[in-house]
């Protein structure tokens, strides 16, 4: 045994120590499979930055009522009575103004893109006074908040970088008239920095909504009392509603587009991985043919076929590790951060994110090189052991 490991070990470092006398050959397996892995991590980091954008939108303490049947706010609508109803209910934490239940409308804008130009859906948020209780993470970064009964507006930062207009002191067309934007906002890097904020008394007759609304977002005096005040809510007689968790609501919103992308990412870095499986192939071949007197010579020495084996696959390894950690640093660099803007299908509007390189994803890009070096590899390994060695000496 320890024989065999000390010919593992001396074939290995031999093999690792001559990898650069085929530099040309090493270095496209190489960089093809930084390739797979930066453009796996990277595509992958836009559906993570997707999700984490949803996700820091969301808090399991924070009940969203919307009419009953509708999947998202655009297809809901509640009356003035509905939701005086609904703040009055009990298990809604209260401030110092009172119950943190805000009654909001959300219709749709069109803005410039500020890369393209192009027209894109914004949305346009109508909030009452206790939205910035119910959303306790939303905080005026530059200017002031909005005047209640006022032409103004708030914007979310996502918002004002992606489109034009919404910069502090730019005026946005709500209806016949243009609204002065007047604060900016931040919230955590969640949903609502893609928002633009109003009063939502303002905003009912600007859009001819009368007195209605289209969601309630109430926070509970704790997320273990969301089941009760569902309960509460949808066995009133007096009520047509859903209750669901912030949470829940913005989690389900985005496995749409998050599995798109992955299943997008990971289609094209399969078919990118083909090629680079080739690519080492082609390599670990070629470091076997040069090498077929070599390893003849070793054989007819005693070594065995296990150690053969195993010394080129570390070698396949060797490289895609290395390829590995190359793209997934350079995934990191060129993605983890980058600033971009998605539809989101169930409002069809524009989501202002970030992507986000993960540990995890990095993690699984280096493994997917190691995948591929060890398919990579484990032929021409099989090839170089089962050489005949009588044959192989007479190979010039």
């Amino acid at each position: 045994m320890l024989n065999w490991l000390t010919q593992v070990f001396a074939l290995t470092q031999f093999n690792i120590q001559t990898i650069w006398q085929r530099k040309g050959s090493s270095a496209a397996a190489l960089f093809g499979i930084a390739g797979v892995v930066a453009v796996l991590v990277g595509v992958l980091s836009i559906g993570k930055g997707f999700e984490h954008a949803m996700q820091a939108s969301g808090r399991p303490d924070t009940a969203l009522i919307l009419r009953s049947g509708a999947d998202s706010e655009m297809m809901s609508g509640l009356s003035r009575d509905v939701t005086r109803i609904i703040g009055d209910a009990e298990g809604i934490a209260r401030g110092d103004n009172g119950a943190l239940s805000s009654s909001e409308l959300f219709v749709i804008i069109n803005l410039p893109k500020r890369s393209t130009g192009t027209d894109a859906n914004v949305p346009l948020r109508g909030v009452e006074p206790p939205a910035f209780g119910v959303r306790s993470e939303v905080e005026i970064v530059s200017g002031r908040s909005f005047e209640w009964g006022k032409n103004e507006v708030i914007v979310g930062v996502g918002a004002a970088r992606e489109f034009r207009g919404l910069e502090l002191g730019g005026e946005i067309p709500v209806g016949p008239e243009r609204w002065k934007v007047v604060g900016l906002f931040a919230a955590g890097g969640g949903l609502s920095e893609s928002e633009i904020w109003t009063d939502a008394g303002v905003l009912q007759p600007a859009y001819r909504r009368g007195s209605s609304f289209q969601a309630v977002y109430a926070k509970l005096e704790s997320a273990d009392a969301f089941q009760s005040f569902s309960d509460r809510l949808t066995t009133d007689p007096r009520l047509n509603v859903k209750v669901v968790r912030q949470t829940d609501y913005y989690a389900e919103q985005s496995q749409a587009i998050s599995g798109l992308i992955n299943g997008l990412g990971s289609l094209i870095a399969g078919l990118m991985g083909i090629g680079a499986v080739f690519g080492a192939l082609n390599t670990m071949y070629s470091a076997v043919s040069s090498r077929t007197r070599e390893i003849a010579t070793l054989r007819a020495l005693g070594f065995g076929n296990g150690p053969v084996i195993i010394s080129v696959m570390a070698e396949a390894l060797v490289i895609a590790v290395v390829g590995g950690l190359a793209g997934a640093g350079l995934a990191y660099l060129a993605f983890d951060g980058f600033q971009a803007a998605t539809m989101n299908w169930q409002s069809f509007s524009q989501v202002a994110f970030a992507f986000d390189v993960t540990p995890a994803l990095l993690v699984q890009g280096i493994v997917y090189a190691v995948l591929i070096g060890f398919v990579g590899g484990l032929l021409p390994a099989i090839r170089a052991a089962r050489m005949p060695i009588a044959a192989a000496l007479r190979e010039s």
